[in-house]
């Protein structure tokens, strides 16, 4: 048993020491653990710690770069917004005031935003705050009056600034400051630019707009587009300016009648579209999604409905003195009127694509409107009286008319006849010239410098005159009334129409003359007959009030019913039309109906004196010109004309025998190139006398003449004696040997009697088979001794036997002198040509009672022979070669 308990004690200290050991195991085990789990522990809280600095490392770093992502993105945003602000609002449309200044755009299609102030954003650069109006909606300010003032006049300076002066139009109604408000803009108001409404006006003037609006739609717009931006865009032209109306209320809610808010809810819903737009303030108008509503508050309480909630600080107002000078500066644009368009705008797309069997038609420019304004020559109106002030356009009118004709008529269908009695060359350019040898092929006549040549005026109208009766010849062989028909019965003829172009006609008809007298019959002639004959007269002048010839004959002022005035024209248009008086620059008033008011019709006239402009047109016009076609005629009465480029002078060719040699003596003052001429039959009275006291103009009359005269004759087959008996024409004489021939004998005053002697012994014995001898003498007056007696038989007697005598008298006493005294005849000479001689001197050589109306002029020349001539013709003599 005690071995058992010992037993026992022994196996129960064996399990005891195990369990020691097994627990010593377990707590080494897990204290190991522990230690583990700690270290484990403590290296997920160092990495956790680890992980959160780094968390948070790098969500501040995101954070950063969040926001710098943010910062860039607004700047750019705003950067974006501050180029498209510039783009929407350019120039004086969103300037700042401290360096604003008026930017017209260069034509009417667009309009910009108009800037108001600032958005407030967190950006350094700057934004401006923009509110549509022109051509986009209307806009409404309301808050703070005087910040509200300061609106209301950034908006129009800003709009007026960005157009073209005179594009805007504005209206202001102010009943409580009765226009104050707006006094800055008086300036406009004299150019019509601006106008006010006083109390009680309201009601007018909205019924005004409204019917503006109408007008727009059922004219303009048509149903063709949906406003007049759209029109614009597609037209590339405004036909409408735009036209603001500043309605400044009293803030009663009464003020307004029931019609008064039709009206203003009718302007806010459809005057957009057609340009009519409002700038209200303290006036009850209703929610439009078109109104941009601007509360003006100072500081950065301003908001703006198209900006939301974006603070905006709004612009001061502009300068006053920025406010006076550009509204004067636009009214005197508006005042001098605007710019023309380019001829460009006249020209058809094809050319020479019309007939002018029945009329002439083209335009002449644009309407108000936009749509072109044809004027038209025919049966009727047949005929046009244009009236213009100097300076008012009246040349261009004139170009740009001919340019649209010549573009549509080829020179088949059209001719023009012109002539300017103006001291200029306006009609130059359409013929040769030095520079530019192209013409308009339409052009057959121009006439130029020819205001102390009146005679060719009479002479263009006696050729028109020719041609009528030419015309009305045929019409009769035909048997036909107008000029559509002849020219459907001879289809092969050449009848174009003829317009015949006189500026300044009034100097033609100037005085109470002879040429005066005949102009006027022939106007009067043509006027009434030339109608049917395809003629057509254009008369233009400054001022048509003063011609007494013209007013003096109602039969002839009626065929002119197509009537044209230019600004400030007088009496052209009826006594109670005074549309003209109101013209700008570059417009005239085209009436059809001899000038009754219904019949107005309002044209803005191109540019069409820009000379590269119609070069461009000219020459390509010039290019297809048919081969045949002569040049123009070209008379400039500045010219001296020259012998060499004479028709008749170069037809002229050597012969052995002449029975009638043909004297040239200068240049006819006629349509066409013709000289004037003296035949030297064998006949009494054959010999020609030069007279006056002009060396030179002598000198020249007598080298034409000796030079035509050597054109005719072979070498040997005619005699040629000159005699010089003045120093001073001693030049010209020598400049003469050069086109005379061999044997020319040269004489003056120390031999000149033994010429005399030959020639009267020729004279009183020769035959009619000698040679003709032809005596040059230069200043015979100063022939010596018995020079006068000879001279005397010489001139009875030779021209029968073949000696003609062509002698210069430095006076008309003095050649009366030469042939034997006052009571002496004159018939020994036959033609003569007087300088600067009155005309009261010549009646001694002039045919029946009186004198011929001749008063000198410088290289001008009076020519008569009696044995062609009814009265004198003035001349020209060729320069000298």
């Amino acid at each position: 048993m005690p071995e058992s308990r010992s037993q026992q004690v022994v196996e129960v200290r064996a399990a005891l020491s195990h369990a020691l050991g097994a627990a010593k195991d377990s707590l080494d085990a897990a204290e190991t653990e522990l230690e583990a789990a700690i270290d484990r522990r403590n290296r997920v809280v160092t990495a956790a710690r680890e992980r959160r600095g780094r968390l948070a490392h790098e969500r501040d770093k995101r954070l950063g770069e969040i926001d710098e992502q943010h910062e860039r993105d607004l700047a750019e945003l705003a950067e974006t917004a501050a180029e498209t602000a510039a783009t929407a609002a350019p120039g004086a449309a969103g300037a700042p005031w401290q360096r604003w200044s008026p930017t017209p755009a260069d034509s009417g299609t667009t309009a910009p935003e108009l800037r108001v102030g600032e958005l407030l954003l967190p950006w350094d650069g700057e934004v401006p705050a923009l509110v549509p109006l022109l051509d986009r909606g209307h806009v409404l300010v309301r808050g703070d009056p005087r910040v509200g003032d300061d609106v209301v006049a950034g908006l129009l300076l800003r709009a007026l600034g960005s157009v073209t002066p005179g594009r805007l139009t504005l209206t202001g109604y102010d009943p409580e400051q009765l226009g104050g408000g707006l006094a800055g803009f008086a300036p406009l108001a004299p150019a019509g630019v601006l106008q006010f409404v006083g109390p009680g006006g309201l009601g007018p003037l909205l019924d005004e707009l409204v019917d503006h609006v109408r007008r727009i739609n059922e004219t303009v717009l048509a149903g063709e587009h949906s406003s007049l931006r759209e029109l614009a865009s597609a037209t590339g032209r405004r036909p409408e300016p735009w036209r603001v109306a500043i309605l400044l209320g009293s803030g009663r809610p009464d003020e307004l009648s029931k019609h008064e808010r039709g009206q203003l809810d009718r302007l806010v819903r459809t005057g957009a579209a057609c340009g009519v737009h409002l700038v209200i303030r303290d006036i009850p108008v209703p929610q439009a999604a078109n109104i941009e509503i601007v509360d003006a508050m100072p500081g950065d309480g301003a908001r703006l409905s198209g900006c939301g909630d974006l603070p905006v600080q709004l612009d001061h107002g502009p300068p006053q003195a920025v406010v006076t000078s550009t509204c004067r500066q636009i009214a005197d644009a508006v005042a001098a009127g605007p710019e023309p368009v380019a001829l460009d705008s006249l020209l058809p797309e094809q050319e020479w694509q019309e007939t002018s069997a029945r009329a002439l038609t083209a335009p002449l420019g644009d309407s108000p409107q936009g749509a072109p304004v044809h004027v038209t020559l025919s049966d009727y109106p047949p005929h046009a009286l244009i009236a213009g002030p100097s300076g008012t356009g009246k040349t261009n009118l004139i170009y740009a008319w001919m340019g649209a004709l010549a573009a549509r008529y080829s020179p088949a269908e059209l001719a023009f006849y012109l002539l300017d009695f103006k001291e200029g060359v306006s009609f130059a350019r359409f013929a040769p010239g030095r520079r530019d040898p192209s013409w308009l092929p339409h052009v057959r006549l121009v006439g130029v410098n020819v205001n102390t040549d009146r005679e060719f005026g009479l002479a263009l109208l006696r050729f028109l005159g020719a041609e009528l009766r030419a015309r009305a010849d045929a019409a009769k062989r035909h048997e036909v009334t107008n000029l559509a028909e002849l020219r459907a019965e001879d289809p092969d003829g050449s009848w174009p129409r003829i317009v015949a172009v006189v500026d300044e006609f009034q100097v033609l008809l100037s005085g109470r003359d002879a040429v005066a007298a005949e102009a006027v019959d022939l106007l009067e002639d043509l006027a009434r007959r030339g109608r049917s004959q395809g003629i057509h007269l254009v008369l233009a002048s400054q001022d048509v009030s003063g011609i007494e010839a013209l007013w003096g004959r109602p039969a002839l002022v009626a065929q002119f019913s197509l009537r044209i005035a230019l600004p400030r024209a007088r009496r052209v248009l009826a006594e109670t039309n005074t549309a003209a008086d109101v013209l700008p620059r570059y417009h005239a008033v085209v009436n059809a109906d001899s000038g009754a008011v219904e019949a107005n019709r309002v044209v803005r006239v191109p540019d069409a004196g820009n000379r590269e402009r119609w070069s461009a047109l000219q020459h390509r016009l010039w290019r297809r010109r048919p081969q045949e076609l002569p040049a123009p005629r070209l008379f400039d009465g500045d010219a001296i004309p020259r012998l060499d480029d004479s028709p008749d002078f170069r037809r002229m060719t050597p012969a052995a025998t002449v029975a009638a040699p043909v004297v040239l003596l200068g240049e006819t003052i006629d349509v066409e190139s013709r000289s004037a001429r003296t035949v030297l039959r064998r006949a009494p009275g054959r010999n020609i006398a030069v007279m006056g006291t002009r060396v030179d103009e002598a000198c020249a009359v007598l080298n034409t003449a000796a030079r035509s005269l050597a054109a005719q004759f072979e070498p040997g087959a005619a005699q040629f004696k000159v005699a010089c008996l003045d120093t001073d024409a001693a030049t010209a004489v020598e400049s003469l040997k050069a086109f005379l021939p061999e044997d020319t004998g040269y004489y003056d005053a120390d031999n000149v009697d033994f010429l005399l002697e030959d020639a009267l012994d020729r004279a009183t014995s020769g035959t009619s088979a000698d040679k003709p001898m032809f005596l040059l003498l230069y200043a015979v007056d100063a022939a010596p001794g018995n020079g006068a007696a000879m001279l005397r038989t010489i001139l009875r007697q030779g021209p029968e036997r073949r000696v003609h005598v062509i002698g210069w008298w430095r006076g008309a006493s003095l050649l009366r002198d030469t042939l034997g005294g006052q009571a002496s005849r004159t018939d020994v000479i036959g033609s003569w040509v007087a300088l600067d001689v009155h005309g009261s001197e010549l009646s001694p050589y002039y045919p029946g009672h009186g004198s011929p109306a001749w008063y000198p002029r410088p290289w001008r020349a009076l020519h008569f022979d009696r044995s062609v001539h009814r009265g004198a013709e003035v001349i020209i003599p060729y320069g000298h070669q």
